[in-house]
C-alpha cells in the first residue's frame, strides 16, 4: 500500500470540512454532528455502511456502537485495525430514529462518498448490507443473494473489487448470521491479494451521473433502494 499523496490528504480533509457543513438535505436539521468517515487516506480496503446511528451522530464518528465494536472483532480476525481501513456511510447524517434513507438524502451525499473513493483508490470496497451493496453496484439483487461474491467495478477509471457483506449490526440481531459474517470476512484477505496493482479486475464501469453539487461526480441512487428493510441488513 502506497502512502496517500498530500495533495489526496489536503483533499479528503477538506471534503471532511465540506460534509460537517453540509446543508443539502434535510437531515441538517435533525442530525447532533455529520459524519464523514475517517481511517487511512490510502487504505486498500474501504468500508461501505448505511448511515451514522445513535453514537455515530454523537461522536462524529464511523461505527463506534456495537456493530462497530464487532466491525473491530472482524478487523483482528484478519489482522486489521480500523486505522488500517476507511470506514464511511452512504449517508452523512443520521437519520431521524435510524429510519430508512430517502432517496434525496442518497442523492444528496452521493457526491461525498464517490470523491471519497475517488481520492483512497482502495482495491476493494466492502459494503455493508443492502444499501451500500445496492449504491455501488447498482444491482438491485438484495444482500442475502449477493453476500460474499466479489464483484468487478470501476470508478473514475480505477479498477478495484465490491464485497458486500452482511451489516454488522445484522448479527447483532440474528446471532446465526454470525458464522457466515465471519466466514465472508476471512475471505478479504485473499482478494486483497489478488488486486493488487497490476492485477485489477477488467471491471465494468460504475454509472456516472451528471456531477451534483460539491463534486464533479456521484454514483446514482439504485432502484428500489427506498424499499429495502429497516438498516439495509437483508
Amino acid at each position: 500500500m502506497a502512502p496517500a499523496t498530500d495533495d489526496a490528504i489536503s483533499a479528503l480533509d477538506a471534503l471532511r470540512a465540506e460534509v460537517e457543513a453540509c446543508t443539502l438535505c434535510e437531515l441538517r436539521v435533525t442530525r447532533t454532528r455529520s459524519v464523514p468517515g475517517e481511517g487511512d487516506p490510502a487504505a486498500d480496503l474501504l468500508f461501505v455502511g448505511e448511515a451514522p446511528g445513535y453514537h455515530e451522530d454523537q461522536q462524529g464518528r464511523p461505527f463506534v456502537g456495537q456493530a462497530g465494536k464487532l466491525l473491530e472483532q472482524l478487523l483482528a480476525t484478519i489482522g486489521l485495525t480500523r486505522e488500517q481501513v476507511f470506514i464511511a456511510n452512504v449517508l452523512k447524517s443520521r437519520p431521524p430514529n435510524n429510519r430508512d434513507p430517502k432517496p434525496e438524502e442518497i442523492a444528496a451525499c452521493q457526491p461525498y462518498l464517490w470523491r471519497q473513493i475517488e481520492l483512497i483508490k482502495p482495491k476493494v470496497i466492502c459494503t455493508l448490507g443492502n444499501f451500500a451493496t445496492k449504491l455501488l453496484s447498482g444491482d438491485p439483487a438484495g444482500i442475502t443473494k449477493v453476500h460474499g461474491r466479489p464483484q468487478p467495478l470501476q470508478v473514475g477509471g480505477h479498477s478495484l473489487y465490491l464485497f458486500p457483506i452482511f451489516h454488522p449490526a445484522a448479527a447483532l440481531y440474528t446471532p446465526a448470521m454470525l458464522a457466515t459474517l465471519k466466514e465472508d470476512f476471512l475471505r478479504l484477505p485473499e482478494l486483497l491479494r489478488h488486486a493488487a496493482p497490476g492485477d485489477e479486475p477488467a471491471a465494468a464501469s460504475a454509472p456516472m451521473p451528471a456531477p451534483s453539487p460539491g463534486s464533479d461526480s456521484a454514483p446514482p441512487a439504485s432502484a428500489g433502494a427506498g424499499e429495502a428493510e429497516q438498516l439495509g441488513l437483508f
